[in-house]
């Protein structure tokens, strides 16, 4: 099935500098002297299509004039083709701010037309432009449909040709030389125009405008030169205002992981680490560029986790000085994986999303106070209770080889407290809220002699609400060589 996606910014020359997520600024934007486009609040005060410089000025003197920026505007473009690149590797530049996508081998992936549109739609506001989106069998055919801002989603020919019919025929880009011409003798519609002589059209207006029309309708084959990702992935946005708080980049965090997730998925490629550098004001107060860093324990190709990283890591950095502009960089890829084999889905999830919630953990508690099990060789409970940082690497048998010989014969319980608690006494019981009643044979500890001496008899208790609970028996010998157990709560079963 052969299906086009037209992406077309009609905000583009505005949104190059204020992207949609920025506050809307009282801004317009001239080209020679004449405004060509203006946000809502200068639209407000009254700023229209076509007015000088000194009406702006007279109506709103707090409007920003900004010229038009055309390189601003093509980096932008290749931002968003980049972005793209996640959904099919045949997307082009086209005339007149518009984006070109062949989605016909894609649309079983992303589930469908529908579903397809949205995830554009939705990266589309992501990366901070207003896009719309149309589809249709042939790429001039979504051109012009986009450009037209009629019924967009066209799937068969024959409904593109009925719907190609009133789109105005000042749509065409050559047909606006002769737009006079044309209005004079009542020709106001692409239908309208297509039916004219053809002999007689070619003659009046040149060729170009009946290829246009012919590979609108499908009547001729189209060339494109497809975006190329390079080889390597370094992304850069400037920021019009400074910022001073650190959460309130993730909107141009966001942004460039949407680049990067094009580039891997062009490349086939996955991101292991990646560097996000906030740069700071230059001139006399210059400053070299704060850094962070995000390592991956698996390799990703996706957003959602990317960024739920970086607003949590962004949530905790502290900038030291405003920032104007970031740049994000992945400095470790690896080839992208195959999907798993599996039909069923793992208990619990898989693994890859129990390491992703351990990544989010991590940057949002910091990896010092995210922690796993890292047992010693000793026999006592509290020594071998031992833990690391989850980002400290384990070594291959670890864990085996930490534990003592016939120790996993007894039942331990999961939570151990850091110090044991005394228990009361009452009718020859130990006692916790209520009295414990012993349910298992005595485990005896009787090592450390070189260090901490123990000598213990470990029980497994019940109490009255059915928790059961680890505690021990110390055997102290007093000065008249008499034993004197005390009795002590050392760990609970979940």
């Amino acid at each position: 099935m052969r299906l086009w996606v037209a992406v077309y910014l009609p905000h583009l020359a505005l949104e190059a500098y204020f992207p949609r997520h920025l506050p809307d600024p009282c801004c317009a934007i001239v080209e020679g002297q004449h405004v060509m486009a203006m946000s809502d609040s200068a639209r407000r005060e009254g700023v229209r299509h076509g007015m000088g410089r000194g009406g702006v000025l007279m109506l709103a003197p707090h409007t920003v004039i900004l010229e038009r920026d055309i390189v601003r505007e093509e980096d932008c473009l290749d931002a968003i083709a980049m972005a793209l690149l996640q959904y099919t590797p045949e997307v082009t530049h086209f005339e007149e701010s518009v984006l070109l996508m062949n989605v016909g081998a894609s649309l079983t992936l992303f589930g469908g037309v529908r579903r397809l549109c949205s995830r554009i739609s939705a990266d589309m506001r992501a990366l901070g432009f207003t896009g719309r989106i149309s589809c249709a069998p042939t790429a001039r055919g979504a051109w012009v449909l986009a450009r037209g801002a009629g019924r967009p989603r066209t799937l068969k020919m024959l409904t593109l040709q009925r719907r190609l019919g009133p789109v105005p025929v000042s749509v065409l880009p050559p047909a606006r030389r002769f737009s006079v011409w044309l209005d004079g003798i009542g020709c106001t519609t692409v239908g309208e125009l297509r039916r004219l002589p053809r002999p007689g059209l070619q003659r009046r207006c040149g060729r170009e405008l009946l290829e246009v029309l012919d590979a609108a309708y499908g009547l001729s084959t189209e060339l494109h030169n497809w975006i190329e990702p390079p080889e390597v992935f370094r992304a850069r946005i400037e920021i019009f205002d400074r910022v001073e708080k650190a959460d309130e980049l993730l909107a141009g965090g966001h942004r460039l992981i949407l680049q990067m997730l094009g580039w891997l998925t062009a490349r086939q490629l996955a991101v292991r680490r990646i560097v996000l550098e906030m740069i700071h004001e230059r001139g006399r107060v210059a400053r070299p560029p704060s850094t962070l860093e995000i390592t991956l324990a698996d390799p990703v190709w996706r957003d959602d986790h990317l960024v739920r990283l970086l607003k949590e890591r962004l949530g905790r950095q502290v900038l030291e000085a405003p920032v104007i502009g970031l740049v994000l960089e992945a400095t470790d890829v690896v080839p992208m994986a195959p999907p798993s084999e599996s039909l069923f889905p793992d208990p619990g999830g898989s693994e890859e999303d129990q390491q992703q919630l351990l990544e989010v953990l991590m940057a949002r508690l910091g990896a010092e106070n995210v922690l796993r099990p890292d047992p010693k060789a000793d026999y006592r409970p509290e020594f071998a209770n031992a833990w690391a940082s989850i980002s400290t690497p384990v070594r291959p048998g670890q864990l085996e080889a930490a534990l003592p010989p016939n120790v996993d014969q007894f039942i331990r319980p999961t939570w151990i407290l850091a110090k044991p608690i005394p228990l009361l006494m009452r009718d020859d019981r130990p006692y916790y809220s209520s009295p414990l009643k012993i349910v298992s044979k005595p485990e005896r500890i009787e090592a450390g002699w070189w260090s901490t001496a123990q000598s213990r008899d470990y029980f497994i208790a019940e109490a009255d609400d059915k928790v059961f609970y680890w505690i021990y028996r110390e055997r102290v010998a007093t000065e008249d060589g008499t034993v004197e157990p005390r009795w002590f709560l050392h760990g609970m079963f979940g």
